[in-house]
């Protein structure tokens, strides 16, 4: 201690002495703007809040913003596409599923039941189809055997009644001259021995001539007599040949016409190939409508499991096991979180700069945090125009309303853990239009 006295002793002599002048200014020192430390805060400060406020204005000078915005997605709603009582509801509400997870069974013994008739019809169909495929063949091979048969007895007809016609003709004309010229001529030869024989037996009385000759004359009388008989029996055996010759050409005439009609209905036959080609053909298309119902039946079989389209959170159920469902009849909601986006209704008037492919940011209520994106797209159209009312201008009670446009932002892939968004949620968003 009494080193550092001597110390602070020596120096205070050498302090220099303070003066009046000195003692004046510390007492008097100038005060506010007068002040040079004032001034020198002041426009310190003053810089730093025109720089705040530069820094603020090109902040928001290229921003847009809105809280007229809110979470959106997929919402995919589940409906049953046939009737039937629910046997099994396999979800609770607000659960997780996988995509092809069966959630409803609807009771599959009716459309079961149906399946099977359909079966049983679609093999019938098909059985018929090949029989009537093995009757084409067959029709057409009998036509054709029939057609050749009838050309070939239509030909022999012909043949046999050329053959009567010549015979007839030949009994009509060669035959029954020659009969008659024989009977001429035997008629001859009888009257000349007629006449002899009476020439002869007034002779034989006178004895003129023998006995013997006259006897030979009596015999040949006879002999002539019985050839002009013969002849006569030849000439009406001519006639009756000729009747005959007649009747078997007419025959002829008929076999020819029968051929004929043989002819024309095989040809008539040919019809039936086409009309069982054509049945053939309907019972194909039988089958292919048997095979129609098959396929629909197996759809509507399988239609009695109601899976999830896509992965998300079965949400709004509304079936109960026992319940009778229409076709058509909502049952339940499945909501893909993991494929969500934001629509923000921004005012006409903020879209002058704005662009797909912009940064966003997007502020959500529930979380409290800010989450990064661009802009997707920007509707065709407002707000009031797609609603349910679109509004009607000119009814003479005009007021100018700024529209709001629907803008599409897509958000930056987050995780599970940091936040999970559900469409409808309220957010602020914000577009970056530099």
């Amino acid at each position: 201690m009494s080193i550092e006295i001597e110390v602070g002793l020596e120096n205070a002599t050498k302090v220099p002495p303070v003066t009046d002048t000195e003692e004046l200014s510390l007492e008097e020192s100038p005060k506010g703007l007068a002040n040079p430390k004032v001034r020198r805060l002041l426009i310190a400060g003053g810089a730093v809040v025109l720089a705040g406020i530069v820094a603020l204005f090109a902040y928001y000078f290229n921003r847009e913003s809105t809280d007229d915005a809110q979470v959106d997605g997929h919402i995919t709603p589940l409906a049953s596409k046939v009737y039937g009582r629910v046997a099994q509801v396999l979800v609770d509400d607000n659960q997780a599923v996988k995509a092809g997870q069966v959630l409803v069974k609807i009771d599959p013994r009716d459309y079961q039941a149906a399946l099977d008739q359909a079966k049983a019809s679609l093999a019938l169909a098909e059985s018929e189809a090949r029989s009537a495929g093995v009757d084409v063949p067959r029709t057409r091979e009998n036509v054709a055997s029939g057609n050749s048969s009838a050309d070939a007895g239509l030909l022999g007809a012909i043949a046999d009644l050329a053959r009567a016609q010549a015979t007839y003709e030949q009994a009509q004309t060669a035959d029954l001259a020659w009969a008659q010229a024989n009977i001429e001529k035997s008629r001859a030869n009888a009257e000349l021995a007629k006449d002899d024989l009476a020439r002869y037996k007034p002779l034989m009385e006178k004895g003129e001539i023998s006995k013997q000759q006259y006897d030979a004359a009596q015999a040949n009388a006879d002999a002539t007599a019985s050839a002009l008989k013969a002849d006569q029996e030849k000439l009406e055996q001519a006639k009756r040949n000729v009747e005959v010759s007649k009747a078997q050409r007419d025959s002829a005439k008929a076999k020819v016409e029968q051929a004929q009609a043989g002819v024309a209905s095989a040809q008539a036959d040919i019809k039936q190939v086409s009309m069982k080609t054509a049945d053939a053909q309907a019972k194909l298309a039988k089958v292919e409508q048997a095979r129609a119902a098959l396929d629909a039946a197996q759809l509507n079989l399988s239609y009695t499991e109601i899976t999830a389209p896509v992965d998300g959170v079965a949400t709004h159920k509304q079936v109960e096991v026992g319940q009778i469902v229409q076709a058509g009849q909502g049952l339940l909601v499945v909501v893909p979180l993991q494929d969500v986006w934001v629509t923000a209704n921004f005012k006409e008037t903020q879209l002058k700069k704005m662009r797909p492919g912009q940064k966003a940011e997007v502020r959500v209520d529930t979380y409290g945090k800010t989450f990064s994106g661009h802009v997707d797209s920007i509707a065709g159209a407002t707000g009031s125009v797609l609603s349910l009312l679109p509004p009607e201008n000119a009814t003479g009670n005009y007021v100018k309303v700024v529209q709001r446009i629907p803008v599409k932002i897509v958000l930056d892939p987050i995780s599970a853990d940091k936040a999970v968004l559900r469409p409808g949620m309220n957010v602020d968003a914000t577009v970056v239009t530099k």
